[in-house]
């Protein structure tokens, strides 16, 4: 089959999804909507997946864009002729590929796309409706996703949940030297997530600042870096905590792990998620860990027994939690057993993977409505 993989950018999520499809007997083409302001994935593309070269994919796509974007998305389609197009996020790639009136199309959410971009305004709600009524399958990470792709006109019985896992074997709860814990040896905490506004990292600032008042051994380790650098920095050094606070900036796949092992709890104040992929690999590292209270990490996260929530946006909350876990680290060992047991049952990409192979199959066959969208595939665009 000729799958065509259309993509906002090339991230590690996008690395993931094309090295498995790699090793699968189709012929994949992969096509990037844009190029951001830094790189967000450092691994090449997978030399099995060829990558379509157009009039997209070298800058930030804006509005204006569109209309040159679909025609070039047109042409590309024509050239191809793929058996069926794979695209998200839902209002972008996946958006513009209905719009070129190409069979069977497979949405895939991104988790913000329809917890907050389908919100956003009139005609991203529209584009969202347009697309998904308009697409065979669509692939979501949670039930959270599941349920708002339903109540935006998706057909429950085409949506395809699952996960989208990590690697267990490389994301391990194996030291390199296990620490010997004392009342006041460091107590450290990590957060991985970008610092944007949606992620709340201001949040997981204040709340450190609180919490390393009462708990001078505290410390914090903010992987990353985005468009609120500046305010962080400012309200680190403004309460003189930012000798206890480390940047290492953006860190490669490869040394992740380590980051992960050299925490005692992991952190995520984000307002908005699907599955998190960083909350996996910090749970697969058998670390606790410390959310906002939000759908998507109700989905994974058992308080008091692999992790604790707090009220999303709540910095007294997040303050107490991190003051809680830092006062029974003896417990730290064992809810980090159960937060790695979580990710191997449910979290293994090895084994969540194929559910994206059957969701190609319910597009070329029409799933239980028996319609059979493969002789449809190459359809004239309109």
């Amino acid at each position: 089959m000729r799958i065509l993989y259309f993509s906002r950018d090339y991230t590690t999520h996008d690395h993931r999804f094309l090295s498995a499809l790699a090793q699968t007997e189709h012929q994949v083409f992969f096509l990037r909507l844009e190029r951001r302001g830094h790189a967000l994935e450092d691994r090449s593309l997978p030399p099995q997946i060829e990558q379509v070269r157009w009039e997209g994919g070298q800058a930030p796509a804006r509005f204006q864009d569109g209309p040159r974007l679909w025609l070039g998305l047109r042409r590309v389609i024509q050239k191809i002729q793929p058996d069926l197009v794979h695209a998200g996020p839902i209002q972008r790639c996946a958006f513009l590929t209905a719009l070129t009136g190409f069979r069977p199309l497979v949405s895939m959410s991104w988790g913000y796309d329809l917890l907050f971009d389908a919100n956003t305004n009139f005609w991203w709600r529209w584009a969202t409706r347009y697309t998904l009524q308009r697409s065979a399958v669509m692939v979501g990470d949670c039930e959270t996703i599941r349920r708002l792709a339903v109540d935006h006109g998706m057909a429950g019985d085409r949506v395809v949940t699952f996960p989208w896992g990590i690697d267990l074997q490389h994301f391990t709860p194996e030291k390199l030297e296990r620490r010997a814990r004392t009342e006041n040896s460091p107590f450290t905490l990590l957060s991985t997530r970008s610092w944007e506004p949606i992620y709340g990292v201001d949040v997981i600032a204040r709340a450190f600042v609180q919490a390393a008042r009462q708990l001078p051994e505290l410390r914090l380790m903010m992987l990353g870096n985005g468009s609120q650098g500046a305010l962080l920095h400012q309200i680190f050094h403004s309460a003189g905590v930012l000798d206890r606070v480390t940047f290492p900036g953006q860190v490669k796949y490869d040394n992740l792990p380590n980051f992960y092992r050299m925490a005692d709890v992991y952190l995520s104040a984000s307002h908005s998620d699907g599955t998190s992929i960083s909350l996996l690999e910090a749970m697969a590292c058998g670390r606790p860990v410390i959310l906002s209270d939000i759908p998507g990490n109700r989905e994974w996260v058992e308080p008091g027994v692999n992790g604790w929530l707090f009220a999303d946006g709540d910095v007294n909350a997040l303050a107490e939690r991190i003051l809680t876990a830092a006062a029974g680290r003896e417990d730290l060992e064992g809810m980090g057993r159960q937060a790695r047991s979580v990710t191997e049952r449910r979290a293994d990409w090895q084994q969540n993977f194929p559910r994206l192979l059957q969701a190609y199959q319910m597009a070329q066959t029409g799933g239980r409505s028996g319609n059979s969208e493969k002789t449809k595939r190459k359809q004239e665009l309109l």
